[in-house]
């Protein structure tokens, strides 16, 4: 494991070093050069810290055990080639200071299952998610940007839907070739969270972070009166959601909406 202090990586520093698995980076460093960890295949995982303006071009190029890589919430640009060729890079959330994906930054990233999109994004080059063959969902957190017009920034990603929220603007059915559908919460239904806990009902609430859900009940779905039981802020994107008063009734049924 490596651990380093200094103010920047300077372009080529770790290039092809293929044994590197870990490294610190502190939060003294503000850009990350060009190629400066191209073909570490080694590397798992990388934390981007707070300080990090800047990831250069190919700087995560083929590095193909990355799994996962944390964002700061200072990097506005991430350039072309950046994640190139990470095979087993599996989700990414991006910062909300981002304002430009790269061309290129991330194709061919195999494993990608699904991407969100802050708001700040105004810019998404050409092929930056092509041939991210396993891509089911790309969520917008804003307005739409600027698509390409050349149908490349999902080229050949065939199960991709695009998501966006309720009350944002410029979107249509389609958007630089791939379908488009609005963005709701969700109850997860599955797993142990959705059952009876410590005498209360509850469910895992799934939507995009910081949004607010409002949980309403009624006893009588032929003819419903909804009343609001709690309001949920969901941290990170996820709100646990549980009712105290639902064994007082022979029926209770739960919607959720949006204030």
């Amino acid at each position: 494991m490596l651990s380093i202090s200094i103010a920047s990586i300077e372009p080529l520093t770790f290039l092809d070093c293929t044994s590197l698995t870990n490294v610190m980076i502190p939060n003294s460093v503000t850009s990350i050069g060009l190629q400066a960890f191209n073909w570490c295949t080694s590397l798992t995982s990388v934390t981007i810290p707070n300080s990090v303006t800047n990831i250069s071009y190919f700087a995560f190029n083929s590095c193909t055990s990355l799994k996962s890589v944390t964002f700061g919430n200072s990097v506005t640009r991430i350039e072309e080639l950046a994640f190139y060729g990470d095979i087993s890079l599996a989700s990414v959330t991006l910062p909300n200071s981002l304002t430009s994906i790269g061309i290129q930054s991330f194709e061919n990233c195999t494993m990608l299952t699904n991407v969100s999109i802050p708001k700040s994004v105004i810019n998404i080059g050409s092929y930056a998610f092509q041939s991210c063959s396993n891509l089911a969902g790309v969520y917008f957190t804003g307005n739409s940007p600027t698509p390409t017009n050349d149908l490349s920034v999902f080229k050949n990603d065939n199960n991709a839907t695009v998501y966006y929220l309720p009350g944002t603007t410029g979107w249509g059915s389609i958007f630089d070739g791939r379908p488009t559908a609005l963005w709701l919460p969700l109850t997860q239904t599955t797993g142990i969270s959705f059952d009876a806990q410590s005498n209360q009902f509850g469910f895992n609430i799934k939507w995009a972070s910081d949004k607010v859900v409002v949980v309403e009940a009624c006893t009588n779905l032929a003819i419903p009166v909804w009343n609001p039981v709690s309001t949920n802020t969901l941290t990170g994107g996820t709100s646990y959601f549980s009712d105290p008063q639902w064994a007082n009734y022979p029926g209770r049924f739960y919607r959720l909406r949006s204030p």
